[in-house]
This record gives structure tokens, C-alpha cells and sequence, in this order.
């Protein structure tokens, strides 16, 4: 059995789930690494991390590094003497760091690796369309997302499941990945699988605003899968060309009306108290969308005292 010394470095609420199950575990954790505290909102008062609240409220020892390449930085990590270090949605980490503890630093990675590789994981497998994807725990190395796996699990994707829906699965499934992989470190039972790039992987980019925006070009199923991909955050937009004036409207939620048409592409139709738009093999109802300066709402509300012009259309 080896006596494990753990840092754990993460920032969101996804990292917290792991956090919490580490701790509920009985492990030892010597430090939390955390992003600086930033502004937020309208005051722009000074924002903890989701991780930073619970460490604080679990008397944990914190450190907010702003350049982990910092030689003070470097000498606090050292002094915790750490022996394995766990990365839970964080940023990357220089090769001084995730080399340092004596057992190595292993992340948690919302996929099944190698497929989604990158910064937004969970979006990607429901906006690709996947019915499964999962979580992996593997050693970090010097290129993104590709060291030796030690543990994967696989979650379903349910077919109305959205983003935040997904997130949650994953996030729990995740936090006992990490915990199993930590008992294997402490029964020094790890065996690690080399990942094998090959031709079919699909990766998990930043999302912009270029990839974020609706291509109403596509068909009725991949529309809906972006829709639900990217609600709650950062959500799905497009432009409405309504009169004179050119909305941008964020999309949270669709529907499909499976039915044949001759409307031209993109055309916004209001009927029966929905607003739905022609795409070449069905209509889109928009459910759930907010205009610029409104709230979020649903569109029967909306409905009610808004008004699509006879001609209006989706850019």
C-alpha cells in the first residue's frame, strides 16, 4: 500500500463532483490549485471558483497561481510534497509541473479516449450525433489530451439528452473513475493502454462564435443535435432577419416536425402559436430561444407580444 499525498487541480463545477469524492474517500489531499479569483458580473465584484468554495469550506489549502511557470509557484508545489496529482478541468500545465510528484499527474478526461480530444468534449459528442461516449483517466504528457489511459467508462447519450444534462452524467461517472484510479495508485496495481490515433477521430475544439451559429443548410436531426449540444452554454444562435431589422436570437431548445414542404429554405413560419423554420427535409419549431435585450423565454410566451413579419427568415 503506498501513502498517497494529493494535490487536486481544477476549477469549475465539473472538477468539485471529483473534489468531493476524494475527500469523501478518506484520501489525503495536501493542496488545491485553482484559478485567481475573477470579476463577474454587473459590479464586477471578485468571483471564487466553484472549486475555491468548496476547498475553503472543507479547510483545504488552496493555491491561485497566475503563471504556473512562476519559480514561487514552483517552490510552493514542491514544499506540499506531493506524490500524484489529479487534474479535473483545468488549464494545461507545464512539463515542470505534471512531472513533479513521484507516482506522476493523471487527468480526467470527458470522453473515451482518443476520440474528443480538446477543450469541449461533451458539446461535440451530442452535436456530432453519438449515442455513447464516457469518461477516461489518463497520464499527462507533453501534447494535449494523448498519454496512457488507465481507466474508462462509458455513459449513454439519451436522445433528447442536452448539454447540461450530459455534463451531470459525466461529471458523477467521472468522480468515481478518479477515486477507482486513485485505489489502484494506492494498491500500486496501475497498468496503463497506449492510446492508438488512427483515421476516425473525431475532435473536441473551442467553441466560437463561428461554430456555435446554426448552418440551416444541414438537416432537421443534425440542427437539433447542435441546438441541444450547446444548451445550457454557450447555446446555439442565429441571425432573423425580420422587416428592417437583423435579430441575433440565442437557441436553447428545438423540435422536428417531420413532414414534407414547399417553403424555401430558412423561411420562418408562424402557426398555431409556434414559430418554426423550413429546412430541406422537415421544419424546425423553435421552443425555447431569447432575443437581444429580452429573457430567455418559451415561444408561446413570446408569442404573444412579439411579431414575425409575413416575409421574415433565418440568415
Amino acid at each position: 500500500m503506498k501513502d498517497l499525498r494529493i494535490i487536486f487541480m481544477g476549477t469549475p463545477e465539473f472538477a468539485v463532483s471529483t473534489l468531493k469524492e476524494i475527500i469523501e474517500h478518506k484520501f489525503n489531499v495536501v493542496g488545491v490549485i485553482t484559478a485567481p479569483d475573477r470579476p463577474a458580473g454587473r459590479g464586477r465584484k471578485l468571483q471564487e471558483s466553484a472549486v475555491k468554495e468548496f476547498a475553503v469550506a472543507n479547510n483545504l489549502k488552496i493555491l491561485q497561481p497566475t503563471n504556473l511557470k512562476s519559480e514561487g509557484f514552483l517552490e510552493e508545489l514542491k514544499e506540499l510534497n506531493a506524490n500524484v496529482q489529479v487534474v479535473v478541468a483545468f488549464r494545461m500545465l507545464p512539463k515542470a509541473v505534471w512531472q513533479m510528484p513521484a507516482l506522476g499527474t493523471f487527468n480526467l478526461h470527458a470522453s473515451l479516449l482518443p476520440q474528443y480530444r480538446g477543450a469541449a468534449p461533451i458539446n461535440w459528442a451530442i452535436i456530432n450525433g453519438e449515442t455513447k461516449t464516457g469518461v477516461s483517466t489518463f497520464f499527462i504528457d507533453e501534447k494535449i489530451d494523448t498519454g496512457e489511459m488507465i481507466l474508462q467508462k462509458e455513459v449513454e447519450i439519451l436522445p433528447e439528452d442536452n448539454l447540461g444534462d450530459l455534463h451531470d452524467k459525466l461529471m458523477n461517472t467521472g468522480a468515481k473513475l478518479v477515486t477507482e484510479t486513485l485505489q489502484l495508485l494506492k494498491q500500486d496495481k496501475i497498468s496503463t493502454t497506449k492510446q492508438i490515433d488512427n483515421n476516425d477521430l473525431k475532435e473536441a475544439p473551442k467553441l466560437t462564435k463561428e461554430n456555435t451559429q446554426i448552418d440551416w443548410s444541414r438537416n432537421a436531426k443534425d440542427i437539433k443535435n447542435h441546438v441541444r449540444g450547446l444548451n445550457p452554454y454557450p447555446t446555439a444562435w442565429t441571425l432573423i432577419q425580420n422587416g428592417n431589422e437583423e435579430l441575433k436570437v440565442k437557441v436553447f431548445e428545438v423540435e422536428i416536425e417531420d413532414v414534407d414542404h414547399n417553403e424555401p429554405l430558412g423561411r420562418l413560419v408562424v402557426e398555431n402559436k409556434t414559430l418554426k423554420v423550413s429546412v430541406k427535409d422537415a421544419y424546425i419549431i423553435f421552443k425555447e430561444i431569447q432575443l437581444p435585450g429580452k429573457r430567455k423565454m418559451e415561444v408561446k410566451q413570446l408569442l404573444n407580444g412579439f411579431n414575425f413579419e409575413e416575409e421574415a427568415k433565418v440568415l
